[in-house]
C-alpha cells in the first residue's frame, strides 16, 4: 500500500477523551479523565454549555487537572451554504473562535454539512474551508474537516481529504473518526496516502455490529476500541502507516456510559488505547507514536485453581459437596487454614483462615469463589503486562516457605493469580502443601478438567470485563447471548482462548429478580456463579456421582417431551437423559450434555459437562436450568 515510510523518531503517545464519553458534570468528567492517564480532553460545547463558569475560567479548570485542550468541537453546518446562510456561518465561527481562545484550545472541529440547504460541490466546500483557514490563521488557530457518516454530500474520508487538499491551507487539515470510515465499510487503507502533517488529530471508537441507522448507531452504541466489532486495529494501522504522531482521542456515545461510573469508562478508555497501540505496534513496525513497552497478549494454559473463601462450619458443607461430586482432599497448607481438594486436573481450594484476603472476601459474600489461579505462559510477564493496562496490583504479607505469587484484581474485586511452569510457582502444591490421605469412601467420578468459569456481574459492568480479559490475554470474545429468565433478560457473553483452555462465561443481570441478578444481591457483587467439570462419558460421571450421594437438579418431564420431538432421539438415549436430568443440545459440528447441582448459598451451583465436538454452552437449554433452580429456591426465595 503506498504511505510514508518507517520512522526512526517516535513520539509519546498522547491519549485525549471527549467529555461527552462519560457522565457527571464537567469537573467530575475532568477529575476522572486525569486520574485515568489522559493527557488532553475534547471539549463538547454542550458540556460547556451546561457547566456555569465563563470559558477562561473552565480553560484553568482543565489546566488545573493536569490536562490540555485537545479539541473543542462540533461546528455544525458550514461548507457549501447559499447566501445569506454562508455569512451567517462565518459570524458563527468567528464567535467560536472568540470561546475556543478564552478557553485555551486551537483546534476546531468542523463536522461535514447535513443541513438541507447545503449545495454540493468539492470546490465550493474548499473554497469556502480556504478563507475560513484565513481567519483561523490570524488568531493562530486551526480547523479540522471530518466527514460524518450521514452527511448531505460528504460522508467519506476520501471526499474529505479531496477537500482538505483543495483548501491548500496549512490551517486547515482532517480530522479521521473510525467510527465514520468503519460504519460506511470503507477500506481504511484509503488513509495511507494522506500526508501525515495534514492529519490534525484521530478520534477512535468501536461499536457492535447492527443493522440500523447510521445517526442512531453513532449517537447510542459507540464503546471503546476492542469493546464492539468493527476493525478498529486495521483502521489504525493505516493511520498509523502514514506517520501520524499527534493525539489519539476517543469520541464515545453511548447510553450506558452515560449512567456509569466516570472513573470506570475513563480507565476503560485509557486500558483501550494502549492495548490497541501495543497491538498497532507488532502488526505495523516503525510507527511514529512511542508506545508503552510491555509484553504481548499472555497465552492461558488452563485455570489451575478455584478458592473458596469460607466459615469453618460452611467449610464443612462445601466439603461434603466436593466430596459427593468425587473429589478427595490431596492436601492441607503448612502454615494456613487452607484445603485442596483435587480430582482429574481440576483443584479447588478452601480457604477458612481467620484474616487476610480470603477472610475479608469471605464477611462482604460469604462462602464464594474469592481466587482464579491461571496457569500462563509467563507469570512476570501477565504481571507486568496487566500493570500497563492499568489493572489493580494485588500483593499481602507472604510467609516463609510460601511463594510470592503474582496477582491482580479481577472481577467483583476477586483475585487472578498467575502461575507458569518456568519457575517454582509450578511446584506451589508440593512447596506449600503437605499430603492428605483422604479415607472418604467418595468415588472418583470421571471430571477432568474445569470447562469454563461463569462469572455473573450487572450488566453495565460487562464492557469493562470483556476489555479487561481480551486486552491482557490471547483470546477473543465470542457474539453476545440473550439468556432468558422468566423475569427478564440476562446478557451472557464468552471470553475464550483458541484450544478451549480457558473459557469465561460473562453473565450481565439488569434486574435483581432474575437467578443472576438474586445472586449478585446475595453475595453484595459480581462473582464467579458457577463452575463447570468436563467429563469424557456423562453418563457414568452421573452414575458414580448417584453413589456418592449426589443429587442432581431436578428438571421438568415437559422438557424431554419437547427434546424429543425436537431432536427425535433414539428412546434408549431419551430414557437415559431423562433419568439422570442430563439436558442436551446439538448443533451442526455435534453435541452437548449438561448436568446441574442444586443451588448452594445464595445460588452458587456447579456444572458437569460433556462436548462432542460441541463448542457451545447450552444457551438453549438455560431457561429450563433457570426455571428448576428458580423452583429449587423457593420458598426461601420469592423470585
Amino acid at each position: 500500500m503506498p504511505g510514508a515510510k518507517p520512522h526512526s523518531a517516535t513520539t509519546p503517545m498522547l491519549t485525549s477523551i471527549a467529555t461527552v464519553s462519560i457522565s457527571g458534570t464537567l469537573s467530575e468528567k475532568l477529575q476522572a479523565i486525569a486520574a485515568a492517564g489522559f493527557q488532553g480532553v475534547e471539549i463538547f460545547e454542550n458540556d460547556f454549555l451546561a457547566f456555569d463558569a465563563p470559558a477562561r475560567a473552565v480553560g484553568r479548570m482543565v489546566r488545573d487537572a493536569g490536562l490540555n485542550i485537545t479539541l473543542f468541537q462540533p461546528f455544525r453546518d458550514f461548507e457549501g451554504l447559499p447566501e445569506p446562510q454562508r455569512s451567517r456561518a462565518f459570524e458563527r465561527a468567528e464567535r467560536k473562535f472568540d470561546l475556543m481562545q478564552e478557553l485555551g484550545t486551537e483546534l476546531m472541529l468542523v463536522c461535514s454539512n447535513i443541513s438541507p440547504l447545503a449545495l454540493g460541490g468539492i470546490d465550493r466546500a474548499a473554497a469556502d474551508f480556504h478563507e475560513l483557514g484565513e481567519r483561523a490563521a490570524r488568531r493562530g488557530l486551526r480547523v479540522g474537516y471530518e466527514a460524518l457518516a450521514w452527511g448531505r454530500h460528504i460522508n467519506d474520508h476520501r471526499d474529505a481529504w479531496e477537500i482538505v487538499r483543495r483548501a491548500a491551507h496549512p490551517n486547515i487539515g482532517l480530522i479521521l473518526d473510525s467510527f465514520h470510515t468503519l460504519a460506511r465499510r470503507i477500506d481504511p487503507n484509503s488513509i495511507r496516502a494522506i500526508p501525515k502533517d495534514k492529519i490534525f488529530i484521530v478520534q477512535l471508537a468501536d461499536a457492535p455490529r447492527i443493522d440500523m441507522d447510521l445517526l442512531y448507531w453513532s449517537r447510542h452504541f459507540r464503546n471503546m476500541p476492542g469493546q464492539g466489532d468493527l476493525p478498529v486495529l486495521d483502521f489504525m494501522r493505516a493511520v498509523a502507516a502514514t506517520g501520524y504522531d499527534g493525539v489519539l482521542s476517543l469520541e464515545i456515545f453511548n447510553d450506558q456510559f452515560r449512567g456509569g461510573s466516570p472513573r470506570m469508562i475513563a480507565m476503560d478508555g485509557r486500558r483501550s488505547l494502549v492495548a490497541l497501540m501495543d497491538q498497532v505496534r507488532r502488526q505495523e513496525p516503525g510507527i511514529a507514536i512511542a508506545v508503552p513497552e510491555m509484553p504481548d497478549r499472555i497465552a492461558v494454559q488452563g485455570v489451575e485453581f478455584i478458592e473458596f473463601a469460607a466459615s469453618e462450619t460452611e467449610a464443612a458443607s462445601l466439603a461434603g459437596l466436593f466430596r459427593s461430586l468425587g473429589f478427595r482432599q490431596a492436601g492441607q497448607h503448612k502454615s494456613k487454614n487452607v484445603a485442596w481438594w483435587r480430582q482429574g486436573e481440576i483443584n479447588l481450594v478452601i480457604n477458612t483462615e481467620p484474616e487476610g484476603f480470603a477472610h475479608a472476601a469471605y464477611l462482604l459474600h460469604g462462602t464464594a469463589v474469592c481466587d482464579i489461579g491461571l496457569s500462563v505462559e509467563d507469570a512476570a510477564a501477565t504481571l507486568a503486562r496487566a500493570r500497563q493496562l492499568g489493572a489493580g496490583i494485588f500483593e499481602q504479607a507472604v510467609a516463609p516457605g510460601e511463594l510470592a505469587i503474582p496477582a491482580i484484581r479481577g472481577v467483583g474485586g476477586g483475585l487472578l493469580h498467575f502461575l507458569d511452569r518456568k519457575s517454582d510457582l509450578a511446584r506451589v502444591w508440593e512447596i506449600e502443601f503437605t499430603p492428605v490421605a483422604d479415607d472418604s469412601q467418595a468415588e472418583a467420578a470421571g471430571l477432568t478438567r474445569i470447562d469454563h468459569v461463569a462469572q455473573t456481574m450487572p450488566h453495565d459492568e460487562m464492557l469493562t470485563w470483556i476489555l479487561f480479559y481480551t486486552s491482557l490475554f490471547a483470546t477473543r470474545k465470542t457474539p453476545p447471548v440473550d439468556i432468558v429468565d422468566p423475569a427478564g433478560l440476562v446478557r451472557s457473553q464468552v471470553i475464550e482462548n483458541a484450544d478451549g483452555s480457558l473459557r469465561l462465561t460473562l453473565n450481565g443481570a439488569e434486574n435483581d429478580r432474575t437467578l443472576a441478578g438474586h445472586f449478585l444481591a446475595e453475595r453484595f457483587g459480581s462473582a464467579v456463579q458457577h463452575l463447570a467439570f468436563a467429563s469424557d462419558d456423562i453418563f457414568a460421571t452421573a452414575a458414580a456421582l448417584s453413589r456418592n450421594g449426589f443429587k442432581p437438579l431436578p428438571l421438568s418431564p415437559n422438557y424431554y417431551d419437547d427434546l424429543e420431538a425436537r431432536f427425535g432421539l433414539e428412546p434408549d438415549l431419551l430414557a437415559r437423559l431423562r433419568a439422570a436430568n442430563i439436558l442436551y443440545d446439538r448443533d451442526e459440528a455435534g453435541e452437548y450434555f449438561q448436568l446441574y447441582s442444586p443451588n448452594f448459598g445464595g445460588g452458587f451451583f456447579f456444572e458437569i459437562i460433556q462436548r462432542r465436538g460441541y463448542a457451545g454452552y447450552g444457551a438453549p437449554n438455560a431457561p429450563f436450568r433457570i426455571a428448576a433452580q428458580k423452583r429449587h429456591l423457593a420458598p426461601a426465595t420469592a423470585l
